[in-house]
């Protein structure tokens, strides 16, 4: 007797095809589409030699896919980790949030608005800088890559530490809670093939740690003197000092 088909198989269908569809979101945004495509295209070829009478290719097959698991682990850690941070921030969990921990908008003010004011004034004079913002997830591995300040947010000082002649000017400045963490920090490069080309390294930096965290990074152009940010794998070009500081009070409040 055949079981009919009801809305449980409905939504088990569903579910599988929203995973499949956020994955390949999520590989494409992240410049990994082709190694998804690849694993697609194997388990393809899996399921049609197992109807076939190829033995000698289905145990090879059988024994790649037996160790599947550990190899997907290995190749998309980055994109597991981002996906862990997306399903802990999600909407549905943000009261849970909010009753843990109410931020206070006031004090966040106080340190947003001396970064826009640094940035500002060094696009007029295209000094180069890039600074990330952390959020819910924690930047501790790439603040051990700079040097450690532990200091107040404060324009000048983040002037000071992208003027030219500074030894940590090439570096990325980490900012959590109103404290300059580091600065001079080396952060992932985005392989984003979408990415413009005349957009440089601190761009491409600026990207990388917005696909690998939740965390917010603001570029100011050496070339240009334009302001840029990026959140969650998408930049946001060209923003004028007003646009920076609602882009920066919106995402910090999400």
């Amino acid at each position: 007797m055949t079981e009919c088909f009801g809305i449980i198989d409905f939504i088990d269908i569903a579910l599988v095809a929203a995973l499949l569809l956020y994955i390949y979101l999520a590989m494409k945004k992240s410049g990994a589409i082709n190694i998804f495509l690849g694993i697609v295209f194997l388990l393809v070829l899996f399921a049609v030699l197992r109807i076939s009478r190829m033995t000698l290719m289905k145990g090879i097959f059988n024994t790649i896919i037996s160790q599947g698991a550990i190899i997907l682990i290995i190749l998309f850690q980055n994109e597991i980790r981002h996906f862990l941070s997306d399903v802990g921030s999600n909407s549905n969990l943000r009261f849970i949030k909010r009753f843990m921990h109410r931020p206070d908008a006031a004090d966040k003010r106080k340190w947003i608005m001396p970064i826009v004011y640094a940035c500002m004034t060094m696009a007029k004079s295209k000094t180069g800088a890039l600074i990330v913002v952390q959020k819910s997830m924690s930047l501790s591995d790439y603040v051990h890559t700079g040097d450690v300040l532990d200091a107040k947010v404060n324009n000048r000082l983040l002037e000071n530490i992208f003027f030219k002649n500074s030894p940590l000017h090439d570096g990325a400045v980490i900012i959590s809670e109103g404290r300059i963490l580091a600065a001079g920090c080396i952060l992932p490069v985005s392989h984003d093939r979408n990415l413009p080309r005349y957009l440089g390294l601190r761009h491409r930096s600026a990207l990388g740690i917005s696909q690998e965290t939740d965390a917010i990074s603001v570029v100011v152009s050496e070339e240009t003197g334009n302001i840029s940010c990026s959140y969650k794998g998408e930049i946001f070009l060209k923003l004028s000092s007003t646009e920076l500081d609602h882009k920066l009070t919106e995402l910090l409040n999400e």
